[in-house]
């Protein structure tokens, strides 16, 4: 039901939408859909919950515990885009339309992006510590660098669905390349000074 949801709605739109189109996608009678999730709310929230949780599962799952930093934020990065772009109706519920729709749905988004946004921070602030435990950039200047990272990730989103010739590999190198030479600058103290 959640699947046919997912397509209904990044095709039609929320107000568009209606759960007879919903039930009829998923092969079930509409008050199937009523008795499982309540509303057409609900069902855009169940939506919206799962996945999210997809795409946090994405990531984590790609990241190894004997993988080497720099590696472990490779993938989770190159996994974020890799699921942007293999399912590209998921993506337009979680961030175009249900950014768009205004409460109650705003603080289910705003819930999603903090737990994405959390799982690439700890990416980076592991993808930061050297094997001695001492680290490249400080904590918190790891967490700007995350912050950084997340919000090119979400803001290339679109860019990489708009671009065909882009894949999700050449998009994590760039992104990747970008950032480690900052570190590089950074820690060399060649950095413009205001």
């Amino acid at each position: 039901m959640i699947d046919a949801a997912v397509r209904v709605f990044s095709h039609s739109g929320y107000h568009a939408a209606s759960v007879e189109e919903i039930a009829e996608a998923a092969g079930i009678s509409k008050p199937m859909v009523y008795i499982y999730l309540g509303s057409k709310e609900g069902v855009f929230t169940a939506c919206i919950h799962r996945e999210a949780d997809r795409l946090v599962e994405a990531v984590r799952a790609v990241v190894r515990p004997h993988d080497t930093p720099e590696l472990g934020l490779w993938q989770g990065i190159g996994a974020f885009f890799r699921f942007v772009a293999d399912n590209r109706d998921s993506w337009k519920v979680l961030y175009q339309q249900a950014r768009t729709q205004g409460t109650p749905f705003s603080g289910e988004v705003a819930d999603a992006r903090c737990r994405v946004m959390d799982e690439i921070t700890a990416l980076v602030v592991a993808g930061t510590r050297l094997p001695g435990g001492e680290r490249i950039i400080d904590e918190q200047e790891a967490e700007i660098l995350a912050r950084m990272v997340a919000g090119a990730a979400d803001a290339l989103t679109e860019w990489l669905l708009e671009n065909p010739d882009e894949t999700p590999e050449s998009l994590t190198e760039r992104v990747m390349s970008i950032a480690l030479v900052g570190v590089e600058r950074f820690n060399s103290g060649d950095v413009c000074e205001a």
